[in-house]
């Protein structure tokens, strides 16, 4: 007997997200904005960052530590920047009024760009260069995160995994990197532990600095390893980077860094410094988006060792998996999660997630 495999259409996780932010005060605009970001994370394939996220938003809201009707202010601003307070308000609705606000001004100065103190997690960090790219801009983002990795030499880092995303091209031709810059982020843990799987070595380690390989050991020690693993394997490049993030994004902001940032989920006030950067490549050398594809083109046809997986660019293995998702009618999610929502939906008093067979 075949094992049942659900799916839930995309506008049914929407519903389902919308009911659960409404149901703790969050006003109806909010809670869209809210929802199509932890959508567009499930269905580009990061599923860390999407509906397995809700309980702990909503947990943040439940103990006041995020005022999710909270409206970001801009309190300085030139023509081509400016510095925004987040109010404490949920990240995605940040994220979202930064990038509108950069969007514009790149488009009539060229390049701008906006930072935000007093925010909180954002979800992915490529909705964001793509929201930029939707107006023909390239689009680049910055957001520091609570201290989790672990550096080279075997201390605890005052750093996170401070993710930043790029993205330019058009609907037809486009680059999307989106990516932290320790190993992994956190929520692949947590989808790791949802499933019963352990972790590949490299990912985490334990609270005596070694490696682990057991999600519930890294998620409990805090301690990710930066992008390149250890010292040896160019980990030293990882930890640069995020301390890059940090200084674009808790420095320039005046925002929360380093440890001063509290672990998201908690009672504290995050105060995250997040920046969105939007470049209007037209201002430059004519042609971009041709020698962009270009570009792409010369990338994706360099002869892979393994004929059976092609050499790709970033944003292709989301295109595929949005394809696929299109193609059965919606997302599917491990019954760990349908469960957690199930659980929500009941603790919430609201309808629970709809699903259907896929056949």
């Amino acid at each position: 007997m075949s094992e049942v495999v659900l799916v839930t259409p995309l506008n049914e996780v929407n519903r389902f997200i919308v009911d659960c932010l409404k149901a703790v005060g969050t006003k109806e605009e909010y809670a869209k904005i809210f929802a199509e970001n932890l959508v567009t994370a499930d269905y580009r394939g990061h599923y860390s960052h999407g509906l397995n996220r809700l309980e702990m938003y909503i947990s943040v809201i439940l103990n006041k530590s995020c005022n999710p009707n909270a409206e970001p202010a801009v309190e300085r601003e030139t023509v081509a920047t400016a510095l925004v307070n987040g109010n404490n308000g949920l990240g995605s609705v940040v994220g979202k009024f930064c990038m509108d606000l950069a969007i514009r001004k790149a488009k009539d100065v060229g390049i701008s760009m906006v930072t935000a103190y007093g925010s909180n997690h954002f979800g992915i960090a490529g909705i964001y260069s793509l929201q930029a790219m939707k107006q023909n801009c390239v689009g680049i983002c910055f957001t520091n995160t609570s201290p989790v990795m672990l550096p080279t030499r075997g201390r605890q880092s005052a750093l996170g995994t401070n993710p930043l995303s790029f993205g330019a091209g058009n609907a037809h031709d486009q680059v999307v990197l989106d990516m932290a810059t320790t190993t992994v982020a956190v929520g692949k843990l947590e989808i790791k532990k949802r499933k019963g799987e352990s972790i590949p070595k490299g990912w985490a380690c334990d609270n005596d600095g070694n490696v682990t390989s057991d999600p519930s050991v890294g998620m409990k020690s805090g301690k990710l390893l930066p992008l390149g693993g250890e010292e040896e394997n160019g980990g030293y490049k990882g930890y640069g980077l995020s301390l890059l993030v940090d200084v674009m994004s808790g420095i320039f902001s005046g925002s929360n860094y380093g440890t001063n940032v509290p672990m998201f989920g908690g009672v504290e006030t995050s105060n995250l410094g997040q920046t969105f950067i939007a470049i209007n490549p037209e201002v430059f050398a004519p042609g971009f988006q041709d020698r962009l594809s270009d570009l792409l083109g010369l990338v994706r046809n360099t002869e892979p060792k393994d004929k059976t997986k092609p050499v790709l660019v970033p944003g292709d293995p989301e295109r595929i998996h949005m394809a696929q998702v299109d193609s059965q009618g919606g997302l599917r999610y491990i019954q760990d999660q349908r469960i957690s929502c199930a659980k929500l939906a009941e603790k919430l008093k609201i309808q629970p997630m709809k699903s259907f067979e896929l056949k």
